[in-house]
């Protein structure tokens, strides 16, 4: 009996050749950028994640503001995570099943009325913390379908050869956002207040769903599926499980999602505890981290790893961390900007990597599974590492709580690595 394509990744893991980086001898920076529909999604991404990071800044500060406790920060974050821990490997098999355009056009949408809603509580005045953490659950269910689909529809946009330099020009525009989007918060904020930035986020979303409209893609070819959707989710999870190289990502994506970036979830606390700043400094702060990701994510579109993709991941794996332990302790706010800026760098020289690593090896018709449980490390299992830094910085204090993470991060990442040393290996 010939069995379909799940079934076959299903048994089979090991044996489906997994094909290397393709194409990048005749890659330039920007050589992703001929694409007119890769621009459309570029454009379109930048000015709603734009939006999106002035609504994430707003968001923690109108928090912390209500309630002054770091637990509901962590809080917030966690009712995000419980439907993307449902629903993320039910959602890649989604991405793998119908258009993703489609599929974008819905997820989109959804976000821009729950920013809209958001603004309309903080107009109101009678904006509380639970109506924020419904907001944040409902967010995290659209997030659910539309990580995994924005991840693996850059493969449709551009060719295997520019693939690579996609996924890091697709890093300078989300960290481009990073640097603008919470230094506009920051002013916003002191200016006209958080229910601004909540409403610039929701008309910012037009220009994402502009420029689906605008693609010109081929008609999506509806495939009779023979296996069911629960086939398909399980021959994924077999598939990703048997193969040892993207086990090995994921995994280290789910240590630093939980114990790496967790700091960000007390930021506000920090700023106003330890820096003794206010709004305009939170979102310089924010800003800086944004800096140095694009930074690190255009030398990666500059192929500065080339062929040494897992020596990069390895080196900030190890940096990132130890960054970050100095950051926890530093009180001068320049001091504080110039570390910010250098977790920036670690930050995206390391879920880069490893998204351009798991793109380039990936069989295709596992694309959306493999990318919707990478998604869910950072969608899904982040935000308990955000729940429990909060209660911990409420407890010992925020230095020692963000130190503490930090070794945690080290500690577990380099048994990952010693568990699979062809990681360091890969190209």
């Amino acid at each position: 009996m010939k069995l379909s394509i799940e079934e076959q990744g299903a048994e089979t893991a090991e044996a489906i050749p997994i094909s290397a980086p393709a194409g990048e001898e005749g890659s330039t920076t920007f050589s992703a950028m001929r694409h007119r529909n890769f621009q459309l999604y570029f454009g379109g991404q930048l000015i709603s994640n734009i939006g999106t990071w002035m609504q994430v800044i707003a968001q923690g500060w109108v928090v912390y503001q209500i309630g002054h406790s770091e637990l509901t920060l962590g809080l917030v974050a966690f009712a995000a995570a419980v439907p993307n821990l449902l629903i993320s490997p039910w959602g890649g098999v989604v991405v793998d099943r119908v258009s993703r355009r489609s599929l974008l056009m819905m997820t989109q949408s959804g976000a821009m009325l729950l920013a809209f809603i958001m603004a309309a509580l903080t107009f109101s005045g009678v904006i509380q913390e639970w109506h924020v953490i419904v907001l944040a659950a409902l967010l995290g269910v659209v997030n659910a379908f539309d990580a995994p689909a924005r991840q693996a529809f850059v493969s449709e946009l551009v060719g295997k050869q520019d693939l690579p330099n996609a996924i890091a020009l697709n890093s300078i525009m989300f960290n481009s956002a990073r640097v603008i989007g919470p230094a506009a918060a920051g002013l916003a904020l002191a200016a006209v207040g958080a229910a601004w930035c909540f409403t610039i986020n929701g008309i910012s979303f037009l220009a994402v769903l502009l420029g689906l409209w605008l693609m010109q893609l081929p008609p999506h070819q509806k495939i009779q599926h023979t296996t069911s959707p629960w086939q398909q989710l399980v021959g994924g999870l077999r598939y990703s499980a048997g193969n040892r190289e993207i086990s090995g990502l994921i995994l280290l994506a789910l240590v630093f999602s939980v114990f790496g970036i967790s700091y960000s979830t007390i930021l506000p606390a920090f700023v106003e505890k330890t820096l003794h700043q206010g709004a305009a400094a939170y979102g310089w702060v924010n800003a800086a981290t944004g800096l140095g990701a694009v930074t690190a994510a255009f030398l990666l579109a500059h192929r500065v790893s080339r062929g040494r993709r897992g020596r990069f991941l390895v080196l900030a794996n190890i940096a990132f961390p130890l960054i970050l332990i100095a950051f926890s302790f530093t009180s001068l706010l320049p001091l504080s900007l110039l570390l910010a800026y250098g977790l920036g760098v670690g930050f995206m020289m390391q879920f880069t990597t490893i998204n351009t690593l798991l793109q380039t090896r990936v069989h295709d018709d596992f694309r959306g599974r493999v990318m919707g449980l990478y998604s869910i490390t950072f969608f899904g299992f982040a935000p308990f590492g955000n729940l429990l830094i909060g209660f911990l910085g409420q407890q010992i204090g925020l230095g020692i709580a963000m130190t503490l993470f930090a070794v945690c991060s080290l500690i577990l990442s380099r048994l990952v690595l010693l568990k699979t040393p062809e990681i360091q290996k890969l190209y």
